[in-house]
């Protein structure tokens, strides 16, 4: 979907300068949540209180745990914890006190989450943000999720997923049924990693307009099918976007996500490390591989990508062992 505005329209607002200091970006760790999809979520205590160690000395400013899915849909003995990601589980990580360096997240998908029953109180809760997951076609459901979430004292943030999908028109009218509710802030999501940074640009632009005039924060999850997810991130930083979404070595389905190591390393906040991200790579991440777990770059995901198609079929290619690309590709281009 490619998005132009024009001389008629509202005049582009100058771009940020992007190495100077810029105190107002906040990122947020889903090592957890996104990573959680390559495996089932069946990630060890060590990992997950690891990781959450080293985004506090990393600086990170929001650690993603999961999803809070039900478990009346789902069943708790094909998905590890994070797929519920209970706030038991969460302070059983935490322990002590949670550190007041970093915020907690969790993900709650319209339609696969009994909000009303699992998400408590904030006062009951360690968590702080409660990011709601919804397509175009659920917004007045994912209103309800954030209204609740809000009444409860949560921070609120909605992903509408598969953007790339959807015409102007409609994304244009899901943006203002979702800033006209109580949420904070509202993600650009590249759901197949099919977006070029040109489009990412003016799809930041048009977010931020419209989130502005509603006093809303904007930010953006990017996926990595066309090695993309980092420099469309810069795309958004330039755009005026404040809250970006990482993974520690680009962790997540399929392709993989902005890494956490690129994006800190790039920012030029004093308080974001990158030496407690490495550590975490050496002793975790790098195991993580040779057990046997698969993301990140490979040419099934960049097909999708290109052809701006679900990943699933990609991982179904990759977990299956082809290697006929070109077949795989005629495969995809009959179904586009």
């Amino acid at each position: 979907m490619a998005i132009r505005r024009n001389n008629t329209e509202q005049q582009r607002k100058p771009e940020r300068t992007l190495l100077s200091y810029t105190p107002e970006l906040k990122v947020l760790d889903c090592t957890l949540r996104d990573g959680g999809l390559t495996n089932d979520f069946y990630f060890t205590d060590d990992f997950a209180r690891d990781l959450y160690k080293a985004n506090i000395k990393a600086g990170v400013d929001y650690m993603e745990f999961g999803y809070r899915a039900s478990k009346e849909m789902f069943d708790v003995n094909k998905f590890g914890k994070w797929k519920f990601a209970s706030d038991d589980d969460i302070r059983e990580i935490i322990q002590a006190d949670k550190a007041e360096e970093i915020k907690l997240a969790i993900m709650a998908d319209v339609g696969r989450c009994d909000y009303q029953k699992d998400i408590t109180d904030r006062s009951n809760s360690p968590v702080d943000l409660v990011r709601v997951a919804t397509y175009i076609n659920t917004i007045p459901a994912a209103v309800a999720m954030i209204e609740d979430a809000h009444a409860k004292g949560y921070e609120t943030s909605c992903n509408i997923m598969a953007i790339s999908k959807s015409t102007k028109e409609d994304l244009m009218n899901a943006l203002e049924q979702i800033c006209s509710s109580s949420v904070d802030m509202v993600y650009v999501v590249d759901s197949y990693g099919s977006l070029y940074p040109e489009q990412a640009q003016q799809l930041c632009e048009m977010y931020m307009d419209i989130a502005e005039s509603h006093g809303k924060k904007v930010g953006i999850h990017a996926h990595n099918n066309q090695q993309l997810a980092f420099a469309n991130t810069i795309e958004a930083i330039r755009a005026g976007i404040c809250y970006l979404d990482a993974t520690v070595s680009s962790l997540g389905r399929g392709a993989g996500n902005c890494p956490s190591e690129l994006l800190l390393g790039f920012l030029k906040n004093p308080k974001y490390r990158i030496d407690p991200i490495l550590m975490f790579i050496e002793n975790h991440i790098i195991p993580l591989r040779e057990s046997g777990v698969k993301w990140g770059y490979d040419v099934p995901y960049v097909l999708t990508g290109i052809l701006n198609q679900h990943p699933r079929s990609a991982i179904q290619c990759i977990e299956a062992g082809r290697t006929d690309y070109e077949q795989f590709y005629i495969e995809l281009s009959d179904n586009f």
